[in-house]
């Protein structure tokens, strides 16, 4: 997951120093991206602030160093949003930082485009597994070096319903997200829309 692109969203929902933007990928974003140096956010933001894609105003501060609180510019706002609702190609395993990055900005997006991300994802999750589930996952030992068959076979059997279960709990928080979105339930916290009477 690129940097810059988080950095975009990040700005883009409130202006910041790189000091908060470091504290933020050390708590909250630390699932975005995790070991996050203060020395990549701070080369990250001269390379945007060189793209025209943030700018900053100087804090004068009592000390050494001025602080610099940056801003995304209308054209980082177009490149975060091209990224953001571009196409979408799900990785490998589920909750990759794409996926995770582009849903956790959820905020610039509309309805339609949220639903066409989750689609998108589950659609590759069926898929992986349809062809996954039941395969033959026998490793055949050939070699002459000592190999417990038995036990690689059973703790083989075990991560593979470790994983099936995650997929299937993945799967199922998906289409439950779906679920409440189409009917109105994930903007007020999970439950149906209160109904106002018209006096």
């Amino acid at each position: 997951m690129k940097l810059e692109l988080l950095l975009l969203g990040i700005l883009g929902i409130r202006p910041s120093t790189g000091y908060v933007l470091k504290k933020f990928f050390d708590e909250n974003g630390r699932f975005l991206r995790p070991n996050t140096q203060m020395s990549q956010v701070y080369r990250a933001l001269a390379k945007m602030t060189e793209q025209g894609w943030v700018r900053y105003e100087v804090d004068p501060r009592p000390g050494p160093q001025d602080a610099k609180t940056y801003y995304v510019t209308p054209e980082g706002m177009t490149v975060f949003l091209d990224w953001l609702t571009g196409p979408y190609i799900p990785a490998p395993t589920i909750m990759e930082p794409d996926f995770r990055s582009r849903i956790s900005f959820a905020g610039f997006m509309s309805e339609e485009q949220l639903l066409k991300l989750l689609d998108v994802e589950l659609a590759a999750r069926y898929e992986q597994v349809a062809r996954f589930r039941d395969r033959d996952r026998t490793l055949e030992h050939t070699s002459a070096f000592p190999f417990d068959q038995e036990l690689a076979t059973a703790i083989g059997n075990r991560l593979h319903e470790f994983g099936g279960a995650e997929a299937d709990r993945y799967i199922e928080q998906l289409e439950r997200l779906r679920a409440d979105l189409l009917n109105g339930r994930v903007r007020s916290g999970g439950e149906p829309p209160a109904l106002h009477s018209v006096r």
